[in-house]
């Protein structure tokens, strides 16, 4: 697809770190900004068949815009960006995990036999609860505290002493990886249903449940967005000023 616009080689995660507005912009699209956000602009709309120009004028028409609430996470110290997210996202996925498997499980006794689709959907959401929680864990224990500890040491002028993983870029990836695995499960899951739009024929609780998953997607991609394209390159950048 050919397009002469001076964006077209930058990255979606770069667009969302910039201005996170125009994450409904991409999800309008279907564009994944989270876990997939470092393609180029030229490259997803190649793939989707999607009019280049045209999504990149409708860019920079939100980006020039000063309208609305716009959070410049990109300007935040990085100690706190890791307080935000475990305290936003984290404890987010912590209270409505046990809602949603509680709803999810109502729904497959009550409505499974007309939709057999929400068996899969209960299966994929209880998977993605148990990694998550493992997930998060894991950054609580290992990646953010060395993450905060850097800041520490740099604010000290001390000496940095190398961890056990032996740098943040080994357990950056491996979160990484298991955000590519969440990504894949919700997109399935919106999949299956209909981008969360409840049948005609349900009931109150179904369509509570369909418009939880639909927020939770939506709290999953900034949480992701947060860390793949603002907090894990600013560990990264970090970590390499105690190497010169």
């Amino acid at each position: 697809m050919e397009t002469l616009h001076e964006n077209s080689q930058k990255e979606i995660g770069q667009f969302v770190a910039e201005d996170f507005r125009t994450a409904a912009l991409f999800s309008k699209y279907k564009i994944d900004f989270c876990c997939r956000g470092n393609r180029t602009v030229e490259e997803v709309c190649t793939k989707n068949n999607i009019d280049s120009n045209l999504l990149l004028d409708e860019l920079d028409a939100i980006m020039r815009s000063t309208t609305g609430q716009n959070i410049d996470y990109q300007s935040w110290p990085i100690d706190l960006l890791v307080d935000y997210i475990q305290k936003k996202h984290h404890r987010y996925v912590e209270e409505k995990t046990p809602i949603l498997r509680q709803f999810l499980a109502k729904l497959c006794k009550v409505h499974g036999a007309n939709h057999p689709e929400l068996f899969k959907i209960n299966d994929l959401f209880t998977a993605s609860a148990g990694e998550l929680a493992s997930h998060m864990k894991k950054e609580e224990l290992i990646l953010f505290p060395f993450i905060k500890k850097m800041v520490k040491v740099k604010l000290s002028n001390g000496v940095l002493q190398a961890p056990a993983f032996g740098s943040v870029d080994s357990p950056i990836a491996m979160m990484m990886h298991e955000h590519d695995n969440e990504g894949v499960r919700f997109r399935e899951i919106a999949e299956l249903t209909a981008d969360y739009t409840p049948p005609a024929d349900a009931c109150n609780t179904y369509k509570v449940t369909y418009a939880m998953l639909d927020e939770f997607e939506k709290d999953l991609h900034l949480h992701i967005h947060l860390e793949n394209n603002i907090l894990f390159p600013k560990a990264k950048a970090l970590e390499a000023q105690f190497e010169n």
